[in-house]
């Protein structure tokens, strides 16, 4: 069964599907050809009954130079059983359509990155009849996009980013970056990426910066995930639940904190003021912003 972290890591390709190129191009560096249209296609390669085989996003791609089939593969751990139907999936979908395969595998961890990047040898030793070579990205070759100017050039590629980056010790600066990029798009387009990201930061810590950034922003109440992140908010803990995340957001941007604004932030129990400081803390250089003349 897919997982939800697997799914979004395929998804964001769906939501932007030319996002797929301009990785071969820009981050692997690879003479893709720049496609005019994309469509997508049926994920299902099972050929006969006790047979089955899938990929997670399978998409063509017209271009210019012939039509290209994208095969987008999200890889969790080293699995040997791909070694053997990544060049199976591959050789049915070229003689299925007549339409040049590209193997692209997508990954959060590094261990994981070299062992699908390696080239999979099929015939003899040093002369094989077959050879499959994938393109891997992951958090080694896509950018950290750490800077909100970089961010909001390609908001698709800040979440790529976020999604490959969330273990790394840079994931507070390229979350940040990220929601100065999800404010340039619409609230539906946001939403999703808000989605994609949430279901692929396993890391606790991350995951728990990542909501409270969201919280904070108001058009992130209309996405169903807000209902579950304030749901957890109701009740009698709701207020500290605020304050707590006022100094989270704080701390994780490398705000200093005093004593002063500390104690004022856990001793309010105004929760639309603590709403406000929360999302005045998402853009504040001195915590002492948080507080405007006319707050009560």
């Amino acid at each position: 069964m897919v997982g939800s972290s697997h799914e979004a890591m395929h998804r964001i390709f769906q939501k932007d599907p030319a996002l797929l190129t301009r990785a071969l191009q820009q981050v692997l560096r690879i003479p893709f050809p720049e496609p005019h249209d994309f469509a997508g296609m049926n994920i299902d390669l099972t050929e006969i009954e006790p047979i089955e085989r899938r990929v997670d996003t399978l998409l063509r791609a017209e271009t210019d130079e012939g039509a290209y089939l994208l095969v987008v593969e999200s890889q969790g751990k080293r699995d040997e059983r791909k070694r053997g139907s990544w060049p199976y999936c591959l050789s049915y979908l070229y003689e299925k359509y007549r339409c040049e395969p590209v193997l692209i595998v997508v990954t959060q961890n590094s261990a994981t990155a070299r062992w699908a990047a390696e080239p999979i040898h099929l015939g003899v030793r040093g002369c094989p009849s077959l050879t499959v070579r994938p393109f891997v990205l992951g958090p080694d070759n896509v950018p950290v996009i750490a800077k909100a100017s970089e961010a909001e050039q390609d908001p698709a590629l800040a979440v790529l980013s976020a999604m490959t980056h969330g273990r790394g010790p840079h994931v507070a600066g390229i979350l940040e970056s990220l929601v100065a990029a999800l404010k340039t798009l619409d609230a539906d387009t946001a939403a999703v990426f808000v989605q994609f990201v949430d279901s692929c930061l396993a890391e606790p810590r991350a995951q728990h910066m990542w909501r409270d950034l969201m919280t904070a922003m108001q058009y992130f109440w209309r996405h169903p995930l807000a209902e579950s992140v304030r749901g957890e908010g109701r009740g009698e803990g709701r207020v500290e639940k605020g304050a707590e995340m006022t100094l989270n957001i704080l701390e994780w941007r490398g705000v200093p904190v005093s004593d002063a604004v500390r104690h004022r932030v856990e001793t309010c129990t105004d929760e639309d003021l603590l709403t406000l400081w929360a999302r005045r803390a998402m853009d504040v250089s001195d915590a002492e912003q948080l507080f405007d003349a006319d707050d009560s």
